[in-house]
């Protein structure tokens, strides 16, 4: 019957074919179990594919629990199936013990079955095994980093920050000669009076000197990488040497990774003209080296799950810089964790608030959790004063309890606990230095889940303004938008495809390759970005409509799978030629009349041609999803809404999606309500990491 019951299940849409298959083949290894176990099976194996790493217990007691968020068609079936299955997680649990396909993380005879119960935590929890023992790793790696407190030269520390950030004083601090904007002292009233905020860069840096892993969180324009660049000046500083401080600069994409380049070399070339003779930046700059992709740096190996580096072959560094944290799955970050030579510094930076990996995980959101107000223990905070001159404010430091009834009520902290080494490793940067206005006030509203009328005075009028959402658009007004933009943002596709036009002379080298860069450069000011990825208002429709446009409008010649001006997007990572899943590229003439059309990659040091019979794995890229745009931005971002994106339409998801546009944003819902319905729906990924 329950073999029946989740065929049907399927039927309706509620399970994958992989999900069923999973089942039966629990079930072949343990004929004896019931229905329960099969189910159990299906379920964990359709909320992995979800993104969660685990499945709670609890969950399997009710049919309609908000984890399974199943289609419509398919809920009166899961009711059906969940009458035949135990109503409490006691039953559960004794259904799963009794199975020999379940593993129970306290006992000590493990037989290397498939499902791991874990029952360490508040939540009894069911997993995968291979996502067990990646949680496991990453949890047991993180622990380990974020207690150690290496030892530090205190009044050099101090003399360094000094000379990066300029004198610490109660009031605005001593300008430095930098082009970076000065970080604003912002007055906080509270209770006890008002202070000056303390600058958090500086704590970052100071928190960077003695630790083994910092986080580093913030929105758009929070001076992330501006601080990463000064912990990269200052650890190179305080290095001991002799051999210079080894340091690696990594993200998940390419485009990713060489923004994070790009940012870091103009912030290292501010700070030439701050610190003098004190350091030589040139050669600092030199000495670091492209950044690359996480596959890249880690040694991915063709078409398997391994890397070149690992416990036994760490990766040759001493300070590991990973951008756009968020991005980093379960698995991923569990090798990158195992690779790292355990005196190496790791500096997390990334925005907590952003979409998740696409994969299983949120390491990101789990490690940062709630961000307690009071993260710092009186030891750090008088470290923190003592090497940057800034005193926190009381509310962000934890004040132990004197009785354990006071204890109890300090409910800030996670299981009513003092704040954990990991949350005393984590700085958020709040202030935008560049990200402001009606896009950055949409953002904060959406982030802040305000109610509707309020959002809509962040939107203009018409679509003159900046920011400017059509809550019953058309696919015309999309196509209108992608060829030619809309009076207030013009920026779209005719842009690069204008530059097509002006093909150099034949042989010059050197013009082709300027050439090429600013044809990448002028697509990448434009962008249109959906929540799903089929229907007409998705990925795959908005592609051939798009295309069919720039056709129609004589900007595009589209013969063919191959023609020149198609941006393409790779799906699958090619380590053997240092292409990953997420890079961009764009299908160009060579240099010579007679040179087949190549497709060109950004590089940090400036393109990369490929042959296109070398790209198995792309797709179209005029529409890519919100998940696939985290790492870039775009002068003018067009958001596009589909009345089907279901669940996928989360708060983090219109976020990530604003959050792309630097000057321009446009959104575009199939039908009124769309922007409120995200709204109301915040992700959420089961996983036994929070709390650390």
């Amino acid at each position: 019957m329950t073999r029946d019951a989740l065929g049907e299940l399927m039927r309706t849409g509620g399970l994958r074919q992989l999900d069923r298959a999973f089942a039966a083949f629990i079930a072949s290894l343990d004929p004896r179990a019931g229905p329960a176990l099969a189910t159990a099976a299906a379920l964990l194996a359709r909320v992995e594919a979800m993104g969660h790493s685990c499945l709670p217990i609890s969950a399997l007691c009710e049919a309609e629990a908000p984890l399974f968020d199943w289609p419509p068609e398919a809920k009166p079936s899961a009711l059906q199936l969940w009458r035949s299955l135990p109503a409490d997680p006691a039953a559960w649990l004794e259904v799963l013990r009794a199975s020999r396909t379940v593993w129970e993380a306290t006992a000590a005879n493990d037989q290397g079955e498939p499902l791991v119960l874990d029952c360490s935590g508040p939540v009894p929890r069911l997993y995968l095994r291979r996502y067990w023992h990646y949680e496991k790793a990453v949890a047991g790696a993180i622990r380990e980093r974020s207690s150690v407190r290496d030892p530090v030269d205190a009044p050099a520390l101090r003399r360094w920050i000094t000379l990066l950030f300029g004198q610490a004083a109660p009031g605005p601090r001593t300008q430095v000669a930098t082009t970076a904007p000065p970080v604003p002292r912002t007055t906080v009233t509270t209770a006890g009076g008002s202070h000056r905020a303390p600058d958090w860069q500086r704590v970052a840096c100071a928190i960077a000197a003695r630790g083994r892993l910092t986080l580093l969180t913030g929105g758009p324009g929070t001076g992330k990488t501006h601080t990463a660049a000064r912990i990269i000046a200052l650890l190179a500083a305080l290095h001991p040497g002799p051999a210079p401080l080894r340091i690696a600069l990594a993200a998940p994409t390419g485009k990713a990774a060489a923004r994070l380049r790009q940012s870091i070399d103009h912030s290292l070339q501010t700070l030439s003209g701050v610190l003098g003779p004190a350091l030589d930046i040139v050669a600092l700059n030199h000495q670091i080296g492209p950044a690359s992709t996480l596959h890249a740096l880690l040694g991915a190996s063709p078409h398997t799950r391994r890397f070149r580096h690992h416990a036994a072959h760490p990766v040759a560094a001493d300070l590991v810089i990973v951008d756009e944290a968020s991005m980093v799955h379960l698995e991923m970050m569990a090798a990158l964790l195992q690779a790292l030579p355990p005196t190496a510094r790791l500096v997390l930076i990334g925005d907590k608030d952003q979409l998740a990996s696409v994969e299983a995980g949120a390491v990101l959101g789990d490690l940062c959790g709630p961000l307690l107000a009071a993260r710092y223990d009186r030891d750090t905070a008088r470290f923190i004063e003592a090497a940057t001159g800034e005193t926190l404010p009381s509310e962000s430091t934890f004040q132990p309890a004197e009785s354990s009834s006071a204890q109890a009520s300090l409910s800030l902290f996670p299981d009513e606990r003092a704040p954990t080494a990991l949350a005393g490793q984590t700085i958020v940067l709040e202030h935008s230095h560049r990200f402001s206005g009606p896009i950055a006030a949409l953002a904060r509203a959406v982030n802040a889940a305000v109610d509707p009328e309020r959002m809509a005075a962040h939107i203009g009028a018409d679509d003159t303004a900046p920011v400017f959402a059509a809550s019953r658009g058309s696919l015309a007004q999309v196509l209108a938008l992608a060829v030619n933009g809309r009076p207030g943002a013009r920026d779209s596709y005719r842009d690069y495809l204008a530059q097509l036009r002006a093909c150099p002379a034949d042989g010059d080298i050197e013009a082709h390759q300027r050439w090429v860069r600013s044809i990448l450069e002028a697509f990448d000011r434009f962008r249109v970005l959906c929540a799903v990825r089929e229907g007409d208002w998705g990925v795959s429709g908005l592609n051939r409509a798009i295309e069919n446009a720039l056709a129609s409008a004589g900007l595009l010649s589209p013969v063919g799978v191959w023609y020149a001006g198609r941006p393409v997007m790779v799906t699958r990572n090619a380590p053997a030629i240092s292409i990953f899943n997420g890079d961009v590229g764009i299908a160009l003439p060579g240099a010579h009349a007679a040179d087949r059309l190549r497709v060109y990659f950004p590089h940090p040091e400036g393109v990369r041609a490929v042959s296109p019979g070398r790209l198995a794995q792309v797709e179209t890229a005029f529409a890519t999803t919100v998940h696939k745009s985290q790492g870039s931005e775009f002068e003018h971002t067009a958001l596009v809404l589909a009345a089907h994106s279901g669940s996928v339409l989360t708060r983090e998801l219109l976020y990530t999606g604003i959050t792309r546009a630097r000057q321009a944003f446009t959104l575009i819902s199939e039908q009124p309500g769309l922007l409120e319905q995200g709204l109301t729906r915040m992700t959420r990924r089961e996983s036994g990491l929070s709390g650390l």
